[in-house]
């Protein structure tokens, strides 16, 4: 069967499939970047770890709303957090493909703030673990997080040392593999875009960047700390709310396309949709906000 008609005849079976929207190829050529939108999975977090939609039926309603890439996070992979074995990985990158869809990255729970030299050991040899995955998947980057504990935010103390040392390490790891470390500011242990820019300088590594995540930016005007972060980024999470003060509102679509262009970010945009709604619904209508402004 034809790659467009196994599409078309697969998403009759999907209930709540939509029109296709502007291919990728048209949006870049009338913007004159290189940005390519892409799904991440998370939105359909609850559907991948209930059953009740398939990792083939992902790539296919991606592939639907006009999407050539997914952010498949590696929580649903079939036996995660341990890494299937490679007939598995590859089944999975050959199931995307045969539906045009390429991967943007994966990511991977972590926690480089855990007290002791054999927890932390175990932390890093699980991203290593995945970022061998990454690479068999041709993932260009794994995302990552800091971890969990309580920042005072003084920079010079031990435990953002170790965390240095620790994405410094995976970088290493990630460069021998040719897999990008990214970095996501998920509110955790590092929060202020200071303390950010000052891990990842200091971390120092071509193959280290920030999954720059909108909807986790602190201070009154988020978008002045995206343009601060934003040369930093190496992929996103860009998601429909952004957060303002103690509060949150709807992303402003056109500034943050603008800053990209402003900055000439080149490279993959993945979208990601939290909360109540149809996924299906709130994908499609946040890829035609991104696709209309490209």
């Amino acid at each position: 069967m034809k790659r467009r008609s196994f599409i078309k005849a697969s998403s009759l079976a999907m209930v709540g499939a939509t029109s296709l929207q502007p291919s990728i190829a048209e949006i870049q050529i009338s913007s004159g970047y290189g940005i390519t939108p892409s799904l991440n999975a998370y939105s359909f977090n609850k559907a991948l770890l209930e059953g009740g939609m398939s990792l083939d039926n992902l790539f296919i309603f991606a592939a639907q709303a006009g999407f050539t890439a997914v952010d498949l996070t590696a929580y649903y992979i079939p036996g995660y957090p341990e890494v299937p074995g490679d007939q598995t990985l590859y089944e999975i990158k050959r199931d995307a493909f045969r539906t045009g869809i390429s991967f943007s990255g994966t990511g991977v729970r972590n926690d480089f703030t855990v007290s002791g030299e054999e927890a932390l050991a175990k932390e890093i040899d699980h991203v290593k673990q995945w970022i061998v995955a990454a690479s068999k998947l041709g993932a260009p980057n794994i995302r990552i997080f800091d971890g969990k504990a309580i920042s005072a935010g003084d920079s010079a103390s031990p435990i953002h040392q170790q965390v240095v040392d620790a994405f410094r390490e995976c970088s290493r790891f990630g460069a021998r593999h040719g897999v990008n470390i990214a970095f996501q500011n998920h509110h955790d242990f590092l929060i202020s875009t200071k303390e950010i820019i000052d891990i990842i300088q200091r971390v120092d590594s071509e193959w280290f960047g920030l999954m720059l995540d909108t909807g986790s930016v602190v201070g009154p005007d988020p978008y002045s700390e995206i343009e601060k972060l934003l040369p930093y980024a190496v992929t996103w999470q860009v998601k429909e709310r952004i957060r303002v003060g103690e509060g949150n509102e709807a992303l402003d679509v056109k500034r943050l396309i603008d800053l990209l262009h402003k900055h000439q970010y080149h490279g993959f945009l993945p979208l990601e949709t939290l909360g109540e709604g149809d996924p299906r619904v709130k994908v499609n209508a946040l890829y035609k906000k991104v696709a209309d402004k490209l």
